[in-house]
C-alpha cells in the first residue's frame, strides 16, 4: 500500500456528492416504505458502517440499529463462499421490519447465508439495502430490494469498502490499481 491511499487508486468510480445524492434519495423512499412499520436496520460490518450512518440519518421514521459481524473475505478481492459471524445481533428481532444494509452485493454468497440466519428468528419481513450491486458476479438467486448503484466488476474501495483493512476512509468509491492486490 502507498503511502498516499489515493496514489493506488485507478479512477474515482462514484464521488462523494453521487453517494450522497443517491443516500438521501433512498432514505427519503425508505421512509415512504416504511411508515407505521417496525423497521430495524442491521449493518452488516466493517464494509457498511458509512452507508448505515448516512442511510440512518436520512430516513424520517422511529427506528432501530443493530449490528452483524460476518466474515468471508479476508485479505482476498473474492468471497470464500464460508461465512463466519463474528458478532451476532443484539436485539429480539420478533415482529419486526428488518432492512439488511449492506456496501456491495457481489456473489449473494455471505447475505443468503445471514437472510438464512435472520429468517429463523422471527422477522415480520426482511429486505436489503445496498450501495454497490454487482449482478454480473452472483452466484445465488438473490437481489436488493434497495439499490443505490450498480457497478461494473472492478475491485472498489472507498466509503467504508476495504482492501486488507485499508481505503475504508476514503470519501468516494475508487476501483484499486490492480497491482496492489496482485502482489
Amino acid at each position: 500500500m502507498n503511502e498516499d491511499m489515493r496514489a493506488d487508486i485507478e479512477r474515482i468510480l462514484l464521488t462523494e456528492e453521487e453517494i450522497q445524492e443517491k443516500v438521501t434519495a433512498l432514505g427519503r423512499q425508505i421512509t415512504q416504505d416504511y411508515k407505521g412499520k417496525n423497521l430495524m436496520l442491521v449493518s452488516v460490518l466493517k464494509g457498511s458502517i458509512a452507508f448505515m450512518a448516512d442511510l440512518m440519518r436520512a430516513i424520517d421514521l422511529p427506528l432501530k440499529i443493530d449490528f452483524l459481524s460476518v466474515s468471508s473475505y479476508g485479505a482476498s478481492t473474492s468471497s470464500s463462499g464460508t461465512v463466519e459471524i463474528r458478532k451476532d445481533l443484539d436485539i429480539d428481532l420478533h415482529g419486526v421490519d428488518l432492512l439488511i444494509v449492506e456496501d456491495i452485493l457481489d456473489s449473494g454468497r455471505t447475505l443468503h447465508k445471514i437472510i438464512q440466519l435472520l429468517k429463523e428468528r422471527g422477522t415480520a419481513s426482511i429486505k436489503i439495502a445496498c450501495l454497490l450491486d454487482k449482478p454480473e458476479r452472483r452466484v445465488v438467486p438473490l437481489s436488493a430490494d434497495y439499490t443505490c448503484f450498480d457497478i461494473p466488476d472492478r475491485f472498489v474501495v472507498g466509503y467504508g469498502l476495504d482492501y486488507d483493512q485499508h481505503y475504508r476512509n476514503l470519501p468516494y468509491i475508487g476501483v484499486l490499481k490492480p497491482e496492489v492486490y496482485e502482489k
